[in-house]
Order: C-alpha cells, then structure tokens, then sequence
C-alpha cells in the first residue's frame, strides 16, 4: 500500500485533533508574551513620572524615602538592587549543595519508603507561604541564631564578612539568607530529584560494570545526566529569592549601603521588601518611585533568567 493510501485511510478525527492542539499550543505561547508585555507595559507608564516628569520633586521624594541618605533614583535603587543580589546569591550559595545532597540521597541512597515520606516533606515545605517562614525568622531563628552568629563574628570576624559584632537580635543580612535558603530549597530538590531519578538506567549499570563505586557512579552518570536541571533549578530559585517580599520584610532591619557585613544590622534591603514598607504611606509620585524600583527588580530577573536559559542550554549540549 503506497503513502498516499495510507494518508487517505487515515482517520480525519486524529487530523483534527493535532490541528487543534497545535493552536492550543501556539495560543498559550503567545499568551505567555502578551502577558509579559502588558506587566512590563505596567510598570514603565506607571513609573514615567519618575523617567519623565519633574526630576526635583522625584528628587524630593526620594529623599524622604531614606532620609536624606539619597538624593536620586539612581542613588536610591542601586544600594537596594545590591541588597536584592547579595541576600539572594547567598541564599542560593547555601541552598544549593544541601539540596543537591537531599535530592541524591531521594534518588540513590534512602529505602523506597523514606525516600517516598521525605519527597512528600519537601514538596510541603514549597507549599509554606512566605508569611509562614518570616513568623518562624522572626520568632524562632533570630533569637535563636545569635549564638552561632557570634562565634562565626569573635572567630571569622577577620573575614569581612563575618565583620563584628554581630548584631543582637540578629535582624541581618545573614539570617535572612538562611530563611530564604530554607524557601527556596524545596526548589532545587525537588527539580533536582527528579531529574536524577531519569538517569538511564544503562549508563548507571556501564559505570558499576567499570568498577565504579555508588559515588563514584553518581559522579561519572547522574549528575553529568542532570547538569542542565540542576542549573535549571538553581536559576528558578535565584529568581524566586530575587523577588521574596514578606520574610525579608519580617525580618530583616534595613539600611541604604554597599554593605558585605552579613552579621550587622542596618546595612541593606531588598527592593521587593522596600516597596512592601514604603508602599502604604507613598503619595502618587512616591508610588511611581517605588514602581520605578519594581521595574528594575523586573528587568533584573528577565536577565537572570535569560542568562540561565543559555548556562541551560550549553549544559545540556
């Protein structure tokens, strides 16, 4: 039977079906654009009095924002938007590698019956809202740190970061960094977990027939296998801790610096968290300030996703 009969025989439902799917597709992928557009077509016109209008008054209201301690936008964005990276990329520093160690010991290590319990206890802790963990910051861990805090500050304090006295409570940079690593780990892992379990069974079996041991196996199979969801998933979750709002406002006491000092109070803020805290008092021009701020924010975390789909796609090659 030629091609051609075989194309005519075919059902015209299954036809119909694929054409329908196709444009079911094609409209989600659109629609995802569409959405981006409109939020960044949001923030710029609602932050264009601050880009075009009376820079003195902008001025102004900036500095009642800090106090004085900045008199523009540039001056009063770029010390949050370092506040944001540096809580966020320690967040992830510290995240990452007990993630990547819960998710093998998921995959590889733990009985069928733990490992089944303790993927239902990750994928809990992804469903905690953010409020959650900042009652439990700054309730449970800040008091609860300062100890641990204050040796790192009398015996590392020769690092700049560890910089003391630690601060008492520990309303910190430091501590916040720890919550947030506690938020996005759920994150990593599960991702990670996942992606591990997909490993081809063949390529596992060729690393133990060359004399590999358990590790030694994972190291030359698994992760090699899962090196693109991994850096899928830390990505993900650099983006989420780029954008907490609500722990970061619970806990953390702010400030207006290029500070690295982790273990000192009053040395940085987020901007999510600083548009959370000026937000109800702001006039309309103070409004158009903190949505000038959130268009940064927005713009960052387009980059940062940008240049993690590339890191993504060079791992996967």
């Amino acid at each position: 039977m030629s091609s051609q009969d075989k194309t005519a025989l075919a059902p015209t439902g299954g036809k119909t079906a694929d054409k329908v799917f196709r444009g079911v597709a094609y409209g989600c992928g659109i629609l995802i654009l569409v959405v981006l557009a409109a939020v960044f077509l949001f923030l710029f016109f609602r932050a264009w009095p601050l880009i075009g209008g009376d820079q003195a008054a902008n001025n102004e209201t900036v500095s009642n924002f800090t106090g004085g301690k900045a008199n523009n936008f540039w001056g009063y964005v770029l010390p949050l938007l370092f506040g944001t990276v540096l809580v966020s990329i320690l967040a992830l520093i510290i995240a990452f590698f007990v993630s990547i160690g819960i998710a093998l010991f998921i995959s590889h290590y733990a009985p069928k019956n733990i490992a089944t319990g303790l993927s239902y206890v990750v994928d809990l802790l992804a469903a905690i809202p953010s409020v959650i963990y900042g009652l439990w910051g700054g309730l449970i861990l800040v008091p609860a740190i300062y100890p641990f805090w204050d040796w790192v500050a009398n015996h590392l304090g020769w690092i700049p970061i560890f910089a003391g006295p630690a601060a008492n409570p520990q309303r910190t940079v430091g501590t916040v960094a720890v919550v947030l690593a506690v938020m996005v780990l759920p994150i990593i892992t599960s991702m990670s977990r996942d992606i591990f379990l997909q490993t081809p069974s063949l390529q596992q079996e060729a690393a133990y027939g060359l004399g590999a041991t358990k590790w030694e196996m994972i190291k030359l199979a698994v992760i090699p296998f899962g090196k693109s969801g991994i850096v899928s998933a830390s990505m993900l979750a650099l983006g989420r801790a780029l954008g907490e709002t609500m722990a970061v406002l619970m806990i953390l006491s702010p400030g207006l610096s290029y500070s690295i000092k982790l273990l000192q109070a009053s040395q940085s803020q987020t901007i999510a968290a600083n548009i959370a805290a000026q937000y109800p008092e702001a006039n309309d021009l103070g409004v158009s300030v903190l949505i000038g701020t959130g268009l940064i924010l927005f713009l960052i975390t387009f980059v940062v996703n940008f240049v993690a789909r590339k890191i993504t796609e060079k791992a996967g090659a």
